[in-house]
């Protein structure tokens, strides 16, 4: 079982030729809603990996609330404790440029009402993978990861999006992932020894015991478990959205690793399945069922 305690958004999305800079307006070609949040990504991402997942959440008594959760029920994931609270759903406003990279914007709304009272309905079992983001709040991210080493359970927990004040407990986790922004600015929260990135990351391994992971974009990416660097290597893409590409890397990692697969092979996937979220507009909708993923590994 995977086990995801994290955020649940509606997507608001608009394209446009480019990222405006700040103070500019520039004009939108397109306009779409899509359900997202990191969290839900993630369950999802999971789910359609092949794993069997928990989503623990919040989201409003509000029309934003049945459009933001349908993906996770049509792909499965078990929703009990996902509580409807009298705050807003959450909400993400999101650019999207001609070339793929993005802009974003996210109102929590009742995701922020997720407190460590709640992590009694996600049942932490010894063996369980437990997948954690930044998007709820941060006391609740800490008791989650002590409540779930109490268990037996695996912890995963993805940086995003960069909150100072977690530095003082992403060494918990027994994964953790960043991107190149993110771990370099932990790193240097963390006071890491300066030098290259890999070695900065081999240290916070020594550190804390857990493997870091850092996603590349499409130089894939590099992992530190212990002294030892494992690499993989993403797909050659001409990416449409990097909306969800790095959850979708995150919920197929955790699957891959419930399933037990071996470090490099679960990176492996994980980097397939995030390069072929890039090719599809939104976040959810975007994310790719394991046969697909199987299919580009193969080819």
């Amino acid at each position: 079982m995977i086990t995801v305690v994290g955020s649940i958004n509606l997507d608001l999305i608009a394209t446009v030729n480019r990222l405006p800079a700040p103070g500019e307006t520039v004009p939108g070609g397109d306009f779409k809603s899509a359900p997202g949040g990191k969290g839900a990504n993630q369950a999802l991402a999971a789910a359609r990996a092949g794993a069997k997942v928990r989503m623990v959440g919040a989201v409003g008594r509000d029309a934003f609330a049945g459009e933001a959760t349908a993906y996770l029920k049509e792909g499965g994931v078990e929703l009990s404790g996902v509580a409807e609270m009298h705050a807003a759903t959450g909400i993400a406003l999101i650019l999207v440029g001609a070339d793929g990279e993005n802009m974003i914007a996210v109102v929590p709304g009742a995701n922020g009402t997720v407190v460590p009272g709640d992590l009694a309905k996600a049942q932490f079992q010894k063996g369980d993978v437990v997948l954690l983001q930044h998007e709820i709040p941060l006391s609740t991210v800490d008791a989650a990861l002590a409540a779930a080493r109490k268990a037996g359970a695996v912890t995963m927990l993805n940086t995003a999006p960069f909150r100072a004040e977690a530095a003082s407990f992403v060494g918990k986790a027994d994964y953790v992932v960043a991107n190149e922004t993110e771990f370099d600015l932990y790193a240097e929260a963390l006071s890491l020894p300066a030098g290259e990135r890999s070695e900065r990351m081999r240290e916070f391994a020594r550190r804390t015991g857990a493997t870091m992971i850092v996603t590349l974009g499409g130089d894939g990416v590099l992992a530190a478990k212990g002294d030892e660097l494992v690499r993989a290597d993403a797909l050659k893409i001409t990416p449409v959205d990097t909306v969800g590409a790095g959850d979708t890397f995150c919920g197929y990692l955790a699957a891959g690793l419930s399933s037990g697969l071996a470090l490099a092979d679960a990176l492996k996937r994980a980097a397939a399945a995030g390069s072929l979220a890039c090719l599809k507009p939104g976040a959810q909708p975007s994310i790719p069922l394991a046969d697909e993923v199987d299919a580009a590994l193969k080819g």
